[in-house]
């Protein structure tokens, strides 16, 4: 199957706050906004923060072909994965793994 952008892709702006950069995110991260996600086991932060510039812009695979426009505003290492936390033009906000994105850095694409 082809993999095409999504019909009329529109680019969230890079946030200036709302995100949480360089060390891991909590569950009051979560509860504050600022965090998608807070990688935790038996109630203690387990993820490590990925060496990714946050936030910036990325397209993710849907899985149905698509590479949708989205922002990464957290990137760590937990479980043996790395996973991402996104958000989309529409204030979505998404969790994936590192196969599933592309990043593209801090420009506007």
């Amino acid at each position: 199957m082809a993999t095409a952008l999504a019909q009329n892709p529109e680019w969230p702006p890079l946030p200036k706050t709302g995100f949480i950069a360089g060390r891991s995110a909590t569950q009051q991260d979560v509860a504050d906004g600022n965090a998608v996600f807070s990688a935790e086991k038996n109630g203690k932060v387990i993820g490590i923060p990925l060496p990714v510039q946050i936030p910036q812009f990325a397209l993710w695979d849907d899985g149905k072909g698509h590479k949708v426009p989205v922002i990464v505003i957290r990137a760590e290492f937990a479980n043996g994965f790395e996973i991402f936390g996104l958000h989309d033009a529409n204030g979505k906000y998404l969790a994936c793994t590192r196969p599933e994105l592309t990043l593209l850095g801090q420009t506007h694409p």
